[in-house]
């Protein structure tokens, strides 16, 4: 599988857990972590940190935690989708969060998909390969921004 994993997680233990979970299930995606929302939006605007990366460049998949520091997850999404380098990227909701308002709130704002976190690591390891398979190898993305 090629292409890039974005992974916005502020948890350390999730992204250990989150990469062994793909390297178990043979996704080998180079896997770009941002620790908040502004790390995020950095990587993908090519600013702060991130200043003269490619912008053509971009993730194939973006797993969106919604509980993050500087800027939530929710508002990383409204400016992903805001911005025509980056609307048609997928993003899946990638959280512990089960609250109803949250789900309503990813997809009115543009998620491509919601999936809670397991807690069982089990249970994790199969929603990850299940991801992998389906958005980096079954799913066909939008051709890149010109």
């Amino acid at each position: 599988m090629t292409g890039q994993i974005l992974l916005v997680e502020d948890n350390p233990d999730e992204v250990e857990l989150t990469i062994t979970a793909l390297k178990d299930n043979h996704i080998y995606n180079e896997v770009i972590v941002a620790f908040d929302g502004v790390e995020a939006l950095d990587y993908l605007f090519a600013t702060g940190e991130h200043t003269g990366r490619d912008t053509d460049d971009m993730p194939t998949v973006i797993l969106l935690d919604i509980n993050l520091p500087r800027l939530d997850g929710h508002e990383v999404l409204r400016q992903i989708r805001a911005d025509d380098r980056t609307k048609l990227l997928p993003v899946v909701m990638l959280t512990s969060s089960d609250r109803d308002e949250d789900k309503v709130a990813a997809y009115t704002q543009g998620a491509n998909s919601y999936v809670r976190k397991p807690v069982d690591f089990s249970e994790f390891i199969v929603a990850v390969q299940r991801l992998g398979l389906y958005w980096l190898l079954l799913n066909s993305g939008p051709p890149k921004h010109k």
